[in-house]
């Protein structure tokens, strides 16, 4: 099966973007594609061997979902890898640039999805977490 990639280069520096990615009071703040959903819970045991879940509503409450998963590996500000419930692996990379960061994100495409489709909803939250992290100033 042929792994997805999609990636961002965001205005901040590393540390700053592991913070955002990894925080749960974080993640509830950009873990949505476009602005009708939204995450109003998400929790995060960041080790390995550790669980982390997002809950991803419709605004409207017509529909959502539980994206959870187990930790792989944890390399602070560096690398993240897990699988997820349905055995899916994802793997995301950040690699310091200057004062920016390049974040990778691969993963194991679902069966249900077209991959294009699949690829689009991934990058619509990167990009979200770009966004977001991009519009926070540093305190």
């Amino acid at each position: 099966m042929k792994k997805i990639t999609v990636t961002t280069s965001v205005n901040a520096p590393v540390d700053k973007v592991w913070a955002y990615w990894t925080g749960p009071e974080h993640i509830m703040r950009w873990n949505n594609a476009s602005d009708d959903w939204h995450t109003p819970h998400a929790s995060n045991d960041l080790r390995e061997g550790g669980a982390f879940t997002s809950r991803m509503e419709s605004k409207d409450g017509t529909i959502g979902f539980d994206f959870s998963g187990t930790y792989q590996a944890v390399h602070e500000g560096k690398m993240l890898s897990y699988a997820l419930d349905d055995g899916r692996e994802v793997e995301v990379v950040f690699t310091p640039e200057d004062d920016k960061t390049i974040i990778k994100e691969t993963f194991d495409p679902e069966q249900t999805n077209p991959i294009e489709m699949q690829k689009g909803g991934w990058q619509a939250i990167l990009d979200n977490f770009k966004k977001y992290v991009e519009g926070k100033q540093q305190n």
